[in-house]
């Protein structure tokens, strides 16, 4: 079943279990994760970078910026995320796709190039038991 609204929860560790409806939000490390909205049950986790995804708080809901779109998904939903409401978006062809991966990875050897290369947050966040 499609969520509707995602409610924040900020968190210092990932949980065992993701429960739907609501976006885990970790400061410290700079990301998201939440189930699908669609209900397909995949964890789609979004970083929080200048130059992948921001979010506002307001005290109550969230919303992050750009739109979510899990390609690599077999749903391959799409939707924005306003106010903590789920507002669903226009499916994209796969050549959209691709020319939307192009500008990401075209981002990233930018970022790279300026001395700024990927970080391995993530894998803290998502395995605490493996922390070095």
């Amino acid at each position: 079943m499609r969520v509707t609204h995602l409610a924040p929860m900020f968190i210092e560790q990932r949980p065992e279990v993701l429960e739907e409806g609501v976006l885990y939000i970790s400061v410290s490390f700079r990301t998201t994760v939440h189930l699908c909205c669609c209900g397909c049950g995949n964890e789609v986790w979004l970083p929080i970078r200048p130059t992948r995804w921001r979010f506002t708080y307001d005290g109550e809901a969230v919303s992050l910026s750009p739109s979510v779109g899990n390609w690599s998904f077999a749903c391959k939903s799409h939707y924005w995320i306003r106010n903590g409401r789920i507002d669903w978006a226009a499916a994209w062809s796969n050549e959209q796709i691709e020319a939307g991966r192009r500008r990401t990875r075209a981002r990233d050897a930018e970022l790279a190039a300026a001395g700024k290369g990927k970080a391995r947050w993530w894998q803290r966040f998502r395995h605490p038991r493996r922390q070095r």
